[in-house]
């Protein structure tokens, strides 16, 4: 099948990395992949969640938000009329755990960083988007606390990206725009660290059940995704 942009089936989407977006922060990066922008940005606060108080150990934890225009109609303001969606609570726990994978926390000592993901514009995979942005600005939020020595050794343990497939039209897709997202018969969701191990997978069939051997196509294509851009945000 043709895809909208003219890309290959596994073929991911151009990818742009600016560090040090923001001013004040400790990391923050503006992440775009294709059409999609996040603007991620973290936060070193010296204090921890009360289940560990006097543990010495660190927490990591992230905040997602859409922005109104950041569609073609706009998105609602959340906490405006009342409780923050579903999905956006889902997001939000999906990067932490995604971060948290990654980092020795006992390493971290005790710190919270607290990872702010603002979707500036979204044509599919914000969720993603999102997670490999995370991982970035902490990043360079870890490099600026052994900096000004708030912490003694670098408690990243592996790198970490995460990027979507699907099937639409009967084929398996990397890295699905928005178009494609809503078509899909399959729609997946994977994080992957650098060397190759499973963080999150999340895999619906959106009208009839897929099969194993098209799972295995996605999770290919996913591990192969994650390599390109893991790459790419390297150089």
């Amino acid at each position: 099948m043709r895809r909208p942009d003219g890309r290959a089936h596994d073929e991911v989407r151009p990818i742009t990395v600016q560090h040090g977006y923001l001013a004040h922060a400790e990391g923050s990066v503006l992440y775009r992949q294709g059409q999609t922008w996040v603007l991620c940005a973290v936060t070193a606060e010296a204090e921890v969640p009360p289940f560990l108080r006097d543990s010495g150990s660190g927490w990591i934890t992230a905040e997602y938000a859409m922005l109104p225009r950041s569609t073609a109609v706009r998105v609602p303001r959340e906490g405006r009329a009342g409780a923050v969606r579903g999905r956006t609570h889902e997001i939000q726990r999906l990067i932490g755990r995604s971060l948290r994978a990654v980092v020795d926390l006992e390493a971290l000592g005790p710190l919270t960083l607290r990872v702010d993901c603002d979707v500036l514009q979204a044509d599919g995979g914000t969720r993603t988007a999102s997670v490999t942005g995370a991982f970035l600005a902490l990043r360079d939020a870890v490099a600026t606390l052994l900096e000004q020595g708030r912490i003694d050794e670098d408690p990243v343990r592996d790198t970490l990206a995460a990027v979507s497939a699907g099937i639409v039209d009967g084929t398996a897709l990397l890295d699905l725009d928005y178009a494609e997202d809503a078509a899909a018969e399959v729609d997946a969701n994977f994080v992957l660290t650098g060397s190759g191990r499973l963080v999150e997978v999340q895999a619906t069939a959106e009208a009839a059940p897929f099969e194993w051997a098209e799972f295995e196509s996605l999770a290919a294509l996913a591990r192969f995704g994650v390599e390109v851009i893991l790459a790419r945000v390297a150089s």
